[in-house]
Protein backbone atom coordinates (compact mmCIF):
# COMPACT_ATOMS: atom_id res chain seq x y z
CA UNK A 1 0.00 0.00 0.00
CA UNK A 2 1.50 3.20 -1.02
CA UNK A 3 0.19 6.76 0.29
CA UNK A 4 0.17 10.12 -1.69
CA UNK A 5 0.19 13.61 0.38
CA UNK A 6 -0.65 16.54 -0.89
CA UNK A 7 -2.04 15.89 -3.99
CA UNK A 8 -3.82 19.60 -4.95
CA UNK A 9 -6.77 19.38 -7.71
CA UNK A 10 -9.55 22.22 -8.32
CA UNK A 11 -12.72 22.16 -6.53
CA UNK A 12 -15.12 20.64 -9.36
CA UNK A 13 -12.73 18.24 -10.18
CA UNK A 14 -14.44 14.61 -11.90
CA UNK A 15 -13.96 11.58 -10.08
CA UNK A 16 -11.87 10.60 -13.56
CA UNK A 17 -9.56 13.45 -12.61
CA UNK A 18 -9.08 12.51 -9.28
CA UNK A 19 -7.57 8.83 -10.64
CA UNK A 20 -5.57 10.98 -13.63
CA UNK A 21 -3.72 12.92 -11.27
CA UNK A 22 -2.97 10.21 -9.38
CA UNK A 23 -1.36 7.99 -11.91
CA UNK A 24 0.22 11.27 -13.28
CA UNK A 25 2.06 11.84 -9.59
CA UNK A 26 3.73 8.01 -9.47
CA UNK A 27 4.16 8.14 -13.49
CA UNK A 28 2.63 4.95 -14.04
CA UNK A 29 0.12 3.64 -16.28
CA UNK A 30 -3.53 4.06 -15.73
CA UNK A 31 -3.88 0.11 -15.52
CA UNK A 32 -1.11 -0.09 -13.22
CA UNK A 33 -3.30 1.43 -10.60
CA UNK A 34 -5.51 -1.17 -8.59
CA UNK A 35 -7.44 0.64 -6.43
CA UNK A 36 -7.22 4.03 -4.30
CA UNK A 37 -8.96 5.23 -0.97
CA UNK A 38 -9.53 8.90 0.47
CA UNK A 39 -8.00 8.76 3.55
CA UNK A 40 -8.36 12.39 3.83
CA UNK A 41 -9.64 15.84 1.70
CA UNK A 42 -9.47 19.23 2.83
CA UNK A 43 -9.65 22.27 1.15
CA UNK A 44 -7.35 25.56 0.60
CA UNK A 45 -8.89 29.05 0.54
CA UNK A 46 -6.26 31.37 1.63
CA UNK A 47 -6.69 32.91 -1.51
CA UNK A 48 -10.43 32.59 -1.11
CA UNK A 49 -11.04 34.75 -4.41
CA UNK A 50 -8.97 32.89 -7.16
CA UNK A 51 -9.07 28.81 -7.20
CA UNK A 52 -10.06 27.01 -3.93
CA UNK A 53 -8.32 23.39 -3.85
CA UNK A 54 -8.83 20.15 -2.23
CA UNK A 55 -6.13 18.55 -0.68
CA UNK A 56 -6.30 14.91 -0.65
CA UNK A 57 -4.05 12.17 1.20
CA UNK A 58 -4.71 9.31 -0.61
CA UNK A 59 -3.92 5.63 0.09
CA UNK A 60 -3.86 3.18 -3.18
CA UNK A 61 -2.80 -0.33 -4.47
CA UNK A 62 -0.53 -0.35 -7.34
CA UNK A 63 1.56 -3.22 -9.66
CA UNK A 64 4.90 -3.27 -8.59
CA UNK A 65 4.67 -0.87 -5.78
CA UNK A 66 8.39 -1.73 -4.50
CA UNK A 67 9.37 -0.38 -7.62
CA UNK A 68 7.47 2.83 -7.14
CA UNK A 69 8.76 4.02 -4.20
CA UNK A 70 12.20 3.55 -4.98
CA UNK A 71 11.61 5.03 -8.18
CA UNK A 72 10.14 7.93 -5.67
CA UNK A 73 12.72 7.57 -2.99
CA UNK A 74 13.48 11.09 -2.80
CA UNK A 75 10.24 12.25 -3.01
CA UNK A 76 8.87 13.35 0.38
CA UNK A 77 5.13 13.16 -0.55
CA UNK A 78 5.28 9.24 -1.60
CA UNK A 79 5.34 6.81 1.02
CA UNK A 80 4.27 3.65 2.37
CA UNK A 81 1.05 4.15 3.82
CA UNK A 82 0.61 3.10 7.60
CA UNK A 83 -1.25 0.46 9.09
CA UNK A 84 -4.19 2.37 10.26
CA UNK A 85 -6.42 -1.19 11.58
CA UNK A 86 -7.12 -1.22 15.02
CA UNK A 87 -5.56 -4.26 16.78
CA UNK A 88 -7.70 -5.40 19.93
CA UNK A 89 -4.65 -5.91 23.14
CA UNK A 90 -6.30 -9.03 24.18
CA UNK A 91 -9.54 -11.07 24.58
CA UNK A 92 -11.50 -12.08 28.09
CA UNK A 93 -11.67 -15.44 28.63
CA UNK A 94 -14.90 -17.46 28.69
CA UNK A 95 -15.69 -17.45 32.20
CA UNK A 96 -15.63 -13.81 33.95
CA UNK A 97 -15.31 -13.57 37.97
CA UNK A 98 -15.83 -9.98 37.64
CA UNK A 99 -17.39 -7.19 35.28
CA UNK A 100 -15.81 -3.59 34.58
CA UNK A 101 -18.21 -0.84 35.11
CA UNK A 102 -18.18 2.18 32.89
CA UNK A 103 -19.43 5.20 34.74
CA UNK A 104 -20.78 7.73 32.11
CA UNK A 105 -22.19 7.11 29.20
CA UNK A 106 -21.23 10.24 27.37
CA UNK A 107 -18.27 9.37 23.78
CA UNK A 108 -15.60 8.88 26.20
CA UNK A 109 -17.77 5.85 28.31
CA UNK A 110 -19.67 4.64 24.99
CA UNK A 111 -16.01 3.97 23.75
CA UNK A 112 -14.86 2.29 26.35
CA UNK A 113 -17.84 0.44 26.86
CA UNK A 114 -17.80 -0.64 23.52
CA UNK A 115 -14.16 -1.39 23.25
CA UNK A 116 -14.37 -3.82 26.51
CA UNK A 117 -17.51 -5.80 24.70
CA UNK A 118 -15.86 -6.16 22.09
CA UNK A 119 -12.76 -7.69 23.93
CA UNK A 120 -15.66 -9.77 25.72
CA UNK A 121 -15.16 -8.16 29.14
CA UNK A 122 -19.05 -7.72 29.44
CA UNK A 123 -18.95 -4.17 31.13
CA UNK A 124 -21.76 -2.77 33.02
CA UNK A 125 -22.45 1.29 31.96
CA UNK A 126 -23.98 3.24 34.93
CA UNK A 127 -25.39 6.05 33.30
CA UNK A 128 -27.26 8.69 35.53
CA UNK A 129 -29.31 10.04 33.18
CA UNK A 130 -31.73 8.88 30.28
CA UNK A 131 -31.91 7.26 27.10
CA UNK A 132 -31.32 9.43 23.56
CA UNK A 133 -35.23 9.09 23.37
CA UNK A 134 -36.42 10.28 26.80
CA UNK A 135 -33.59 12.67 27.01
CA UNK A 136 -34.23 14.43 23.85
CA UNK A 137 -37.66 15.26 25.24
CA UNK A 138 -36.73 16.56 28.53
CA UNK A 139 -33.82 18.66 26.70
CA UNK A 140 -36.61 20.13 24.17
CA UNK A 141 -38.76 21.17 27.74
CA UNK A 142 -36.03 23.45 28.96
CA UNK A 143 -35.91 24.66 25.50
CA UNK A 144 -40.11 25.46 24.65
CA UNK A 145 -41.24 25.32 28.42
CA UNK A 146 -38.61 26.55 30.37
CA UNK A 147 -38.93 23.18 32.49
CA UNK A 148 -35.76 21.69 33.28
CA UNK A 149 -34.89 18.13 34.66
CA UNK A 150 -31.84 18.01 36.52
CA UNK A 151 -31.00 14.60 35.87
CA UNK A 152 -31.79 14.68 31.78
CA UNK A 153 -30.20 17.42 29.87
CA UNK A 154 -27.84 18.34 27.47
CA UNK A 155 -25.18 17.74 30.15
CA UNK A 156 -26.60 14.40 30.91
CA UNK A 157 -28.21 11.37 29.30
CA UNK A 158 -27.28 8.96 26.89
CA UNK A 159 -24.38 10.51 24.46
CA UNK A 160 -23.14 12.88 26.86
CA UNK A 161 -22.87 16.94 26.40
CA UNK A 162 -21.46 16.02 22.80
CA UNK A 163 -24.39 14.63 21.46
CA UNK A 164 -26.48 18.12 21.61
CA UNK A 165 -24.06 19.80 19.74
CA UNK A 166 -22.60 19.94 16.58
CA UNK A 167 -21.23 16.67 16.27
CA UNK A 168 -17.49 17.40 15.78
CA UNK A 169 -15.35 14.88 14.91
CA UNK A 170 -12.22 16.48 14.98
CA UNK A 171 -8.90 16.83 17.43
CA UNK A 172 -5.48 18.59 17.52
CA UNK A 173 -4.85 15.31 19.72
CA UNK A 174 -1.49 13.22 18.65
CA UNK A 175 -2.56 9.89 17.47
CA UNK A 176 0.16 7.80 16.54
CA UNK A 177 -1.82 4.82 16.82
CA UNK A 178 -4.64 5.79 14.69
CA UNK A 179 -7.11 5.63 17.32
CA UNK A 180 -9.54 8.54 15.87
CA UNK A 181 -9.56 6.25 12.97
CA UNK A 182 -11.03 3.20 14.99
CA UNK A 183 -13.47 5.95 16.73
CA UNK A 184 -14.75 7.12 13.12
CA UNK A 185 -15.13 3.40 11.72
CA UNK A 186 -17.26 2.75 14.67
CA UNK A 187 -19.92 5.66 14.23
CA UNK A 188 -19.91 4.51 10.64
CA UNK A 189 -20.66 1.14 10.69
CA UNK A 190 -23.51 2.49 13.71
CA UNK A 191 -25.21 4.80 10.84
CA UNK A 192 -22.93 7.99 10.15
CA UNK A 193 -21.96 9.19 6.62
CA UNK A 194 -19.40 7.56 5.09
CA UNK A 195 -17.45 11.06 4.52
CA UNK A 196 -16.58 11.25 8.25
CA UNK A 197 -13.65 8.66 7.24
CA UNK A 198 -11.61 11.50 4.77
CA UNK A 199 -13.60 15.26 5.11
CA UNK A 200 -11.22 17.32 6.88
CA UNK A 201 -13.43 18.79 9.49
CA UNK A 202 -16.20 15.77 9.82
CA UNK A 203 -19.04 16.32 11.53
CA UNK A 204 -22.42 14.03 12.07
CA UNK A 205 -25.21 16.90 13.79
CA UNK A 206 -27.52 16.09 16.41
CA UNK A 207 -30.33 14.42 14.93
CA UNK A 208 -28.25 11.73 13.14
CA UNK A 209 -25.84 11.45 16.38
CA UNK A 210 -29.12 10.31 18.26
CA UNK A 211 -29.40 7.02 16.34
CA UNK A 212 -25.56 6.22 15.97
CA UNK A 213 -25.32 6.39 19.54
CA UNK A 214 -28.08 4.14 19.81
CA UNK A 215 -27.46 1.89 17.30
CA UNK A 216 -23.76 1.51 19.30
CA UNK A 217 -25.62 0.72 22.63
CA UNK A 218 -27.62 -1.80 21.01
CA UNK A 219 -24.03 -3.56 20.43
CA UNK A 220 -22.50 -3.30 23.44
CA UNK A 221 -25.91 -4.98 24.80
CA UNK A 222 -25.66 -7.69 21.96
CA UNK A 223 -22.05 -8.26 22.84
CA UNK A 224 -23.25 -8.92 26.53
CA UNK A 225 -22.62 -5.54 27.93
CA UNK A 226 -25.43 -4.14 30.39
CA UNK A 227 -26.46 -0.36 30.03
CA UNK A 228 -28.70 1.15 32.77
CA UNK A 229 -30.19 4.45 32.71
CA UNK A 230 -31.04 6.48 35.95
CA UNK A 231 -28.73 4.65 37.59
CA UNK A 232 -26.16 7.55 39.44
CA UNK A 233 -23.30 6.53 41.50
CA UNK A 234 -23.14 8.33 45.07
CA UNK A 235 -20.16 6.60 46.76
CA UNK A 236 -16.94 4.68 46.00
CA UNK A 237 -16.41 1.59 48.22
CA UNK A 238 -12.61 1.69 49.11
CA UNK A 239 -10.40 -0.67 51.01
CA UNK A 240 -6.78 0.29 51.51
CA UNK A 241 -6.54 2.27 48.33
CA UNK A 242 -8.54 -0.19 46.37
CA UNK A 243 -11.04 0.77 44.65
CA UNK A 244 -13.94 -2.19 45.60
CA UNK A 245 -17.25 -1.05 43.97
CA UNK A 246 -19.50 1.64 43.88
CA UNK A 247 -23.04 2.18 45.70
CA UNK A 248 -25.66 3.83 43.53
CA UNK A 249 -28.41 6.98 44.75
CA UNK A 250 -31.09 3.80 44.71
CA UNK A 251 -28.92 2.64 47.40
CA UNK A 252 -27.76 -0.58 45.25
CA UNK A 253 -24.24 -1.76 45.67
CA UNK A 254 -21.99 -2.95 42.55
CA UNK A 255 -18.64 -5.23 43.11
CA UNK A 256 -15.50 -4.46 40.67
CA UNK A 257 -12.35 -3.50 41.00
CA UNK A 258 -12.04 -2.09 37.96
CA UNK A 259 -13.91 1.11 37.38
CA UNK A 260 -13.54 3.60 34.16
CA UNK A 261 -14.89 7.10 35.80
CA UNK A 262 -15.90 8.83 32.57
CA UNK A 263 -17.44 12.05 33.69
CA UNK A 264 -18.56 14.71 32.16
CA UNK A 265 -17.45 18.65 32.81
CA UNK A 266 -20.71 18.99 34.57
CA UNK A 267 -20.98 16.16 37.27
CA UNK A 268 -20.32 18.53 40.13
CA UNK A 269 -22.10 16.86 42.31
CA UNK A 270 -19.89 13.69 41.34
CA UNK A 271 -16.64 15.60 41.60
CA UNK A 272 -17.75 16.83 45.65
CA UNK A 273 -17.79 13.22 46.25
CA UNK A 274 -14.48 12.15 44.74
CA UNK A 275 -12.97 14.75 46.56
CA UNK A 276 -15.16 14.26 49.82
CA UNK A 277 -13.48 10.32 49.55
CA UNK A 278 -9.91 11.46 49.20
CA UNK A 279 -9.11 10.74 45.23
CA UNK A 280 -6.62 13.19 44.05
CA UNK A 281 -8.21 15.93 41.93
CA UNK A 282 -6.54 19.06 40.68
CA UNK A 283 -7.59 22.76 39.68
CA UNK A 284 -7.14 22.80 35.80
CA UNK A 285 -7.52 26.32 33.40
CA UNK A 286 -10.49 26.58 31.66
CA UNK A 287 -12.45 29.47 30.04
CA UNK A 288 -15.54 31.72 30.09
CA UNK A 289 -17.21 33.72 27.40
CA UNK A 290 -20.41 34.38 25.29
CA UNK A 291 -21.97 33.41 22.61
CA UNK A 292 -21.98 35.35 19.27
CA UNK A 293 -23.62 34.88 16.34
CA UNK A 294 -23.77 36.69 12.70
CA UNK A 295 -25.74 35.47 9.27
CA UNK A 296 -24.12 32.90 8.02
CA UNK A 297 -23.57 34.26 4.49
CA UNK A 298 -21.95 36.75 5.96
CA UNK A 299 -19.16 34.16 7.52
CA UNK A 300 -19.41 32.33 4.26
CA UNK A 301 -18.46 35.30 2.37
CA UNK A 302 -15.78 36.49 4.44
CA UNK A 303 -13.73 33.10 4.44
CA UNK A 304 -14.61 31.88 0.90
CA UNK A 305 -15.40 34.99 -1.23
CA UNK A 306 -17.01 33.99 -4.60
CA UNK A 307 -16.94 30.20 -3.81
CA UNK A 308 -19.38 31.15 -1.12
CA UNK A 309 -22.45 28.56 -0.98
CA UNK A 310 -20.38 26.18 -3.26
CA UNK A 311 -22.38 22.59 -1.76
CA UNK A 312 -19.23 20.84 -2.00
CA UNK A 313 -17.38 23.14 0.67
CA UNK A 314 -20.93 23.98 2.68
CA UNK A 315 -21.33 26.38 5.69
CA UNK A 316 -17.81 27.88 6.28
CA UNK A 317 -16.05 28.39 9.82
CA UNK A 318 -13.25 29.99 11.40
CA UNK A 319 -11.48 30.14 14.41
CA UNK A 320 -9.78 33.08 15.52
CA UNK A 321 -7.58 33.96 18.96
CA UNK A 322 -6.52 37.26 19.96
CA UNK A 323 -4.04 38.05 23.14
CA UNK A 324 -5.52 41.29 25.04
CA UNK A 325 -3.23 43.91 26.50
CA UNK A 326 -4.16 42.79 30.13
CA UNK A 327 -2.43 39.01 29.34
CA UNK A 328 -5.71 37.17 28.67
CA UNK A 329 -6.12 35.30 25.58
CA UNK A 330 -9.57 36.01 23.76
CA UNK A 331 -10.21 32.59 21.63
CA UNK A 332 -13.27 31.17 19.50
CA UNK A 333 -14.51 28.23 20.95
CA UNK A 334 -16.49 25.20 19.53
CA UNK A 335 -17.63 27.28 15.85
CA UNK A 336 -21.16 26.16 14.84
CA UNK A 337 -21.80 27.01 11.16
CA UNK A 338 -25.56 27.45 10.48
CA UNK A 339 -26.47 26.49 13.60
CA UNK A 340 -28.40 27.83 16.82
CA UNK A 341 -27.30 28.36 20.31
CA UNK A 342 -28.98 26.51 23.09
CA UNK A 343 -29.61 26.29 26.88
CA UNK A 344 -27.07 23.76 28.55
CA UNK A 345 -27.79 24.16 31.99
CA UNK A 346 -28.26 21.18 34.34
CA UNK A 347 -28.70 22.71 37.36
CA UNK A 348 -31.13 24.65 38.42
CA UNK A 349 -31.76 28.75 38.49
CA UNK A 350 -28.70 28.60 36.33
CA UNK A 351 -28.41 29.93 33.05
CA UNK A 352 -25.17 28.33 30.75
CA UNK A 353 -25.32 28.03 26.69
CA UNK A 354 -23.59 26.16 24.15
CA UNK A 355 -23.71 25.74 20.40
CA UNK A 356 -25.86 23.23 18.33
CA UNK A 357 -25.76 22.38 14.72
CA UNK A 358 -27.90 19.92 12.46
CA UNK A 359 -25.86 18.03 9.80
CA UNK A 360 -27.12 20.04 7.16
CA UNK A 361 -26.27 22.88 8.85
CA UNK A 362 -28.90 25.22 6.96
CA UNK A 363 -29.80 27.58 9.57
CA UNK A 364 -29.58 31.39 8.94
CA UNK A 365 -26.72 31.97 11.53
CA UNK A 366 -23.32 30.69 12.92
CA UNK A 367 -22.63 30.93 15.91
CA UNK A 368 -19.52 30.47 18.43
CA UNK A 369 -18.03 30.89 21.64
CA UNK A 370 -15.93 33.85 22.08
CA UNK A 371 -14.26 33.31 25.77
CA UNK A 372 -11.59 34.02 27.63
CA UNK A 373 -8.75 31.92 29.63
CA UNK A 374 -9.28 31.34 33.75
CA UNK A 375 -5.90 30.45 35.05
CA UNK A 376 -6.80 28.86 38.72
CA UNK A 377 -3.75 29.92 40.46
CA UNK A 378 -4.54 33.52 39.67
CA UNK A 379 -8.41 33.84 39.36
CA UNK A 380 -9.50 31.82 42.13
CA UNK A 381 -6.59 30.40 44.35
CA UNK A 382 -8.68 27.91 47.12
CA UNK A 383 -8.68 24.18 46.72
CA UNK A 384 -9.37 21.78 43.71
CA UNK A 385 -12.67 22.74 43.92
CA UNK A 386 -12.99 26.35 43.38
CA UNK A 387 -13.08 26.45 39.49
CA UNK A 388 -16.78 24.68 40.12
CA UNK A 389 -17.73 27.26 42.62
CA UNK A 390 -16.61 30.04 40.67
CA UNK A 391 -18.67 28.83 37.28
CA UNK A 392 -21.83 28.52 39.86
CA UNK A 393 -21.45 32.05 41.03
CA UNK A 394 -21.35 33.06 36.98
CA UNK A 395 -24.11 31.19 35.73
CA UNK A 396 -26.42 32.23 38.86
CA UNK A 397 -25.87 35.49 37.93
CA UNK A 398 -26.82 35.24 34.29
CA UNK A 399 -30.11 33.73 35.45
CA UNK A 400 -31.01 36.43 37.08
CA UNK A 401 -29.59 38.64 34.67
CA UNK A 402 -32.12 37.20 32.25
CA UNK A 403 -34.85 37.13 34.06
CA UNK A 404 -34.73 34.44 36.30
CA UNK A 405 -36.80 31.94 34.29
CA UNK A 406 -34.15 30.66 32.26
CA UNK A 407 -33.94 33.11 29.06
CA UNK A 408 -30.47 34.21 28.56
CA UNK A 409 -29.21 37.84 29.16
CA UNK A 410 -27.99 39.41 25.80
CA UNK A 411 -26.17 42.60 24.04
CA UNK A 412 -25.47 43.75 20.80
CA UNK A 413 -21.64 43.98 19.66
CA UNK A 414 -21.43 47.34 19.25
CA UNK A 415 -23.63 48.33 22.52
CA UNK A 416 -21.06 46.11 23.84
CA UNK A 417 -18.06 47.94 22.97
CA UNK A 418 -19.18 50.79 23.52
CA UNK A 419 -20.39 50.01 27.46
CA UNK A 420 -24.10 50.83 26.67
CA UNK A 421 -27.31 48.52 27.33
CA UNK A 422 -28.93 47.23 24.50
CA UNK A 423 -32.40 47.77 23.77
CA UNK A 424 -33.77 45.85 20.24
CA UNK A 425 -32.07 44.05 17.84
CA UNK A 426 -30.86 44.38 14.37
CA UNK A 427 -30.78 41.99 11.57
CA UNK A 428 -29.41 39.28 13.68
CA UNK A 429 -31.83 37.80 15.43
CA UNK A 430 -30.73 35.13 18.23
CA UNK A 431 -31.32 31.67 18.10
CA UNK A 432 -31.37 30.87 21.86
CA UNK A 433 -34.52 29.39 23.07
CA UNK A 434 -36.26 29.35 25.66
CA UNK A 435 -35.48 33.47 24.65
CA UNK A 436 -32.93 36.02 25.33
CA UNK A 437 -33.46 39.47 27.30
CA UNK A 438 -31.30 42.39 25.81
CA UNK A 439 -29.33 44.34 28.62
CA UNK A 440 -25.26 44.55 29.74
CA UNK A 441 -23.57 41.56 29.36
CA UNK A 442 -20.56 43.56 31.50
CA UNK A 443 -22.89 42.39 34.72
CA UNK A 444 -21.95 38.75 34.02
CA UNK A 445 -18.39 38.58 33.92
CA UNK A 446 -15.35 39.58 35.77
CA UNK A 447 -14.19 42.53 35.01
CA UNK A 448 -10.69 41.28 33.04
CA UNK A 449 -12.71 38.86 31.05
CA UNK A 450 -15.62 41.70 29.78
CA UNK A 451 -11.81 44.40 29.05
CA UNK A 452 -10.51 41.34 27.07
CA UNK A 453 -13.45 40.47 25.23
CA UNK A 454 -13.88 44.41 23.90
CA UNK A 455 -10.60 44.37 22.79
CA UNK A 456 -10.63 41.26 20.99
CA UNK A 457 -13.51 41.68 19.05
CA UNK A 458 -12.22 44.76 17.02
CA UNK A 459 -9.27 42.99 16.18
CA UNK A 460 -11.40 39.51 14.91
CA UNK A 461 -13.13 42.27 12.62
CA UNK A 462 -10.44 42.74 11.14
CA UNK A 463 -9.59 38.93 10.21
CA UNK A 464 -13.06 38.43 9.47
CA UNK A 465 -15.15 41.44 7.59
CA UNK A 466 -18.12 42.21 9.74
CA UNK A 467 -17.41 39.66 13.03
CA UNK A 468 -17.61 43.36 15.01
CA UNK A 469 -20.69 44.43 13.04
CA UNK A 470 -23.25 46.76 15.61
CA UNK A 471 -26.13 44.20 15.70
CA UNK A 472 -24.00 40.62 15.64
CA UNK A 473 -25.64 39.30 18.99
CA UNK A 474 -23.77 38.19 22.15
CA UNK A 475 -25.71 35.86 24.46
CA UNK A 476 -24.68 34.55 27.80
CA UNK A 477 -23.02 33.00 29.11
CA UNK A 478 -20.50 30.32 28.22
CA UNK A 479 -18.54 28.30 31.19
CA UNK A 480 -18.63 25.25 30.48
CA UNK A 481 -16.16 24.90 27.71
CA UNK A 482 -13.81 22.21 29.72
CA UNK A 483 -13.73 20.49 33.10
CA UNK A 484 -12.66 23.12 35.62
CA UNK A 485 -10.59 20.12 37.53
CA UNK A 486 -8.44 17.15 36.56
CA UNK A 487 -8.88 13.74 38.08
CA UNK A 488 -5.42 13.07 37.67
CA UNK A 489 -3.82 9.35 36.90
CA UNK A 490 -0.84 7.72 36.27
CA UNK A 491 0.88 7.89 32.83
CA UNK A 492 1.48 4.31 32.60
CA UNK A 493 -1.79 2.51 34.12
CA UNK A 494 -4.03 5.02 33.45
CA UNK A 495 -5.46 4.77 36.89
CA UNK A 496 -6.14 7.22 39.62
CA UNK A 497 -2.94 8.63 41.15
CA UNK A 498 -4.08 7.36 44.80
CA UNK A 499 -7.46 4.92 43.91
CA UNK A 500 -6.11 1.07 42.40
CA UNK A 501 -8.89 0.34 40.12
CA UNK A 502 -10.24 3.67 39.36
CA UNK A 503 -9.73 5.27 35.72
CA UNK A 504 -10.54 8.70 35.45
CA UNK A 505 -10.84 9.17 31.63
CA UNK A 506 -12.35 11.71 29.19
CA UNK A 507 -13.76 15.65 29.61
CA UNK A 508 -14.86 15.76 32.93
CA UNK A 509 -11.47 13.83 34.17
CA UNK A 510 -9.52 16.32 32.11
CA UNK A 511 -8.21 14.31 29.70
CA UNK A 512 -10.27 15.36 26.64
CA UNK A 513 -12.07 18.12 24.80
CA UNK A 514 -14.62 17.35 22.48
CA UNK A 515 -16.15 14.08 20.87
CA UNK A 516 -12.83 12.89 19.19
CA UNK A 517 -10.74 13.57 22.03
CA UNK A 518 -13.27 11.69 24.43
CA UNK A 519 -13.59 8.79 22.09
CA UNK A 520 -10.09 8.33 21.68
CA UNK A 521 -9.58 8.58 25.76
CA UNK A 522 -12.23 6.07 26.30
CA UNK A 523 -10.45 3.75 24.05
CA UNK A 524 -6.82 4.25 26.06
CA UNK A 525 -8.24 3.17 29.16
CA UNK A 526 -10.47 0.41 27.71
CA UNK A 527 -6.80 -1.56 26.82
CA UNK A 528 -5.32 -0.15 30.28
CA UNK A 529 -8.23 -1.56 32.13
CA UNK A 530 -8.37 -4.32 30.17
CA UNK A 531 -4.99 -5.27 30.51
CA UNK A 532 -5.28 -4.96 33.82
CA UNK A 533 -7.78 -7.34 34.46
CA UNK A 534 -6.10 -9.77 31.88
CA UNK A 535 -3.11 -10.12 34.58
CA UNK A 536 -5.22 -10.31 37.47
CA UNK A 537 -7.07 -13.48 36.10
CA UNK A 538 -3.59 -14.93 35.05
CA UNK A 539 -2.49 -14.08 38.37
CA UNK A 540 -5.29 -15.66 40.03
CA UNK A 541 -4.94 -18.99 37.89
CA UNK A 542 -1.45 -19.39 38.65
CA UNK A 543 -2.43 -19.01 42.99
CA UNK A 544 -3.46 -22.62 42.76
CA UNK A 545 -0.87 -24.12 40.91
CA UNK A 546 1.70 -22.90 43.21
CA UNK A 547 0.47 -24.04 46.58
CA UNK A 548 0.29 -27.40 45.33
CA UNK A 549 3.96 -27.22 43.99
Amino acid sequence: MIRINELSLPLDHSAEELRKAIVNRLGIQDIDLLNFTVFKRSYDARKKNSVILFIYIIDLEARDEPAILARLANDLHVRPAPDTNYYPVGQAPAHLHERPLVVGFGPCGLFAALLLAQMGFKPIVLERGKDVRRRTKDTWALWRKKTLSPESNVQFGEGGAGLFSDGKLYSQIKDPKFYARKVMHEFVRAGAPEEIMYVSKPHIGTFRLTGVVAAMREEIIALGGEVRFESKVTELLIDNDQLEGVVLASGETIRSRHVVLALGHSSRDTFRMLHRQGVFIEAKPFAVGFRIEHPQGMIDRARLGKYAGHPELGAADYKLVHHAKNGRAVYSFCMCPGGTVVAATSEPERVVTNGMSQYSRNERNANAGIVVGINPDQDFPGGPLAGIEFQERLESRAYELGGSDYCAPAQLVGDFIRGVSSTEFGEVEPSYKPGVRLGDLALSLPDYAIEAIREALPAFGKQIRGFDRDDAVLTGIETRTSSPVRITRDAETLQSLNLRGLYPAGEGAGYAGGILSAGVDGIKVAEALAKSLLSDIEKAEMQPSRAAS
